[in-house]
């Protein structure tokens, strides 16, 4: 999931951080040279453990859903759990059991977090906790069944009514029925449709949304034309099979606006991307494949020169770091 949510970004133009474990096995050396010399992300913070496996999770796509089983070990705990975060416009963090020890700082010095919390385990579902647990986020992306459970509400809409007190941006997913948010910082409400695609696979969805929302955000476009380049986005996604290298670069998204019928209300409500799409660099990406060729040809991305310092414009921490 934090992998998809890197590249997403990555390939919407942010210059993207991640801070993750990584096995020294085989599979890890690929994971780690296919994030850096392939999407050109930074893996400064990440650090890589002997002896420890890569975790390995199967997603199961069926009827318009997804499950996920992973056969993982705890990844080893360093000794100073408080990595020297870099400077970062965004950063995202998972509040799933606790909070980071670096989002305090990160808040301190103004970056927007974005957090999430996936689904509670210990099915508490405590909302005090959780929001103690937000205090100085910027925003908050639980998707409907989350936020419902959350807030004991019983439509997007209305977790969406209670959640707004709690983050300045608040955004709950819906999939299929497309996606609300609330901006405290200008007063606007916003629900956005979902899109129809031919779906393929579900697997990473939520990921890409959260990663165009953020994209949106430091663009500083309103809040309804974030959700509606979310929602295309994360509809985009799904057309592939696979969960990061499914996530379309600004390449597919326009290949996507020339398909779009003149005067449809899809080429109403995207006209803004007529403007975005003169000013980003188009580049093709590569897909994922049924099986992993560890061997093979691999496609041309220009390497970042380590030697020569780098602005951030988002970065990603797990909680166990």
């Amino acid at each position: 999931g934090v992998a998809t949510l890197a590249v997403a970004a990555s390939r919407l133009g942010l210059r993207t951080a991640l801070g993750a474990a990584f096995g020294e096995d085989m599979y890890g050396d690929y994971l780690w040279s296919t994030l850096v010399d392939d999407e050109a992300i930074d893996l400064t913070m990440s650090r890589r453990w002997a002896g420890w496996h890569s975790p390995v999770t199967v997603s199961l796509s069926y009827d318009q859903d997804r499950a996920m089983i992973t056969h993982a070990h705890e990844p080893p705990q360093p000794e100073d759990r408080t990595p020297t975060m870099p400077p970062a416009k965004a950063a995202f963090a998972d509040l799933a059991r606790d909070r980071p020890a670096w989002v305090d700082g990160a808040v301190a010095d103004g970056t927007l977090v974005f957090a999430d919390v996936g689904w509670d385990a210990t099915d508490q579902w405590d909302a005090a906790a959780l929001r103690s647990r937000l205090e100085g986020c910027h925003a908050f992306v639980p998707n409907a069944l989350e936020a419902m459970t959350y807030t004991r509400t019983d439509s997007p809409g209305a977790a969406l009514e209670r959640i707004r007190d709690w983050v300045p941006l608040a955004v709950v997913t819906g999939g299929s029925s497309g996606s609300y948010a609330a901006d405290a910082e200008t007063g606007e409400t916003a629900w956005a449709p979902a899109l129809s695609v031919p779906a393929l696979d579900p697997t990473g969805a939520g990921d890409v949304f959260l990663a165009a929302l953020v994209a949106g955000t430091l663009r500083e476009w309103p809040i309804l034309q974030r959700l509606r380049f979310a929602n295309l986005c994360a509809a985009l996604s799904v057309r592939d099979f696979g969960g990061a290298l499914a996530a379309p670069g600004w390449a597919a998204i326009c290949d996507w606006w020339e398909a779009v019928e003149p005067g449809s209300w899809l080429a109403r409500d995207y006209a803004f991307l007529e403007d975005v799409l003169g000013t980003v660099e188009h580049r093709t990406y590569g897909r994922a494949v049924a099986t992993i060729g560890f061997v093979g040809t691999r496609h041309d991305h220009p390497r970042h020169d380590p030697a020569q310092p780098r602005t951030r414009d988002f970065r990603i921490a797990p909680s166990g770091e």
